[in-house]
């Protein structure tokens, strides 16, 4: 890891981070495979100013999809690593607000 600017990647917007977002006060990221907790911890609360109280990572596996008419041709979506950090209850990243 060069910077800490390269440890988070995007933010994840699906469905159920939406509901962490708005009730537990949690949000999804995309972040780099040799990212660690404290890595994590450190970029976001430098980045966006804010209390992180806990940090999960998750290793998401990769997936295998079918194309063409066939269906006989496999193509491999890779996996990525995710974070889910937990804030302050009086902390919001103002990046995902329009989201909600």
């Amino acid at each position: 890891m060069s910077t800490i600017y390269d440890v988070l990647r995007r933010p994840l917007v699906t469905e159920k981070s939406n509901y962490q977002l708005s009730k537990l006060h949690q949000y999804a990221f995309e972040v780099a495979d040799d990212a660690t907790r404290t890595l994590v911890k450190d970029a976001v609360e430098t980045l966006f100013k804010v209390t992180v109280l806990r940090v999960n990572i998750i290793n998401t596996p990769r997936k295998l999809s079918r194309r063409g008419r066939s269906r006989r041709i496999g193509i491999r979506k890779s996996g990525f690593k995710k974070a889910i950090v937990t804030l302050a209850p009086d902390d919001r990243i103002p990046f995902f607000e329009g989201v909600e």
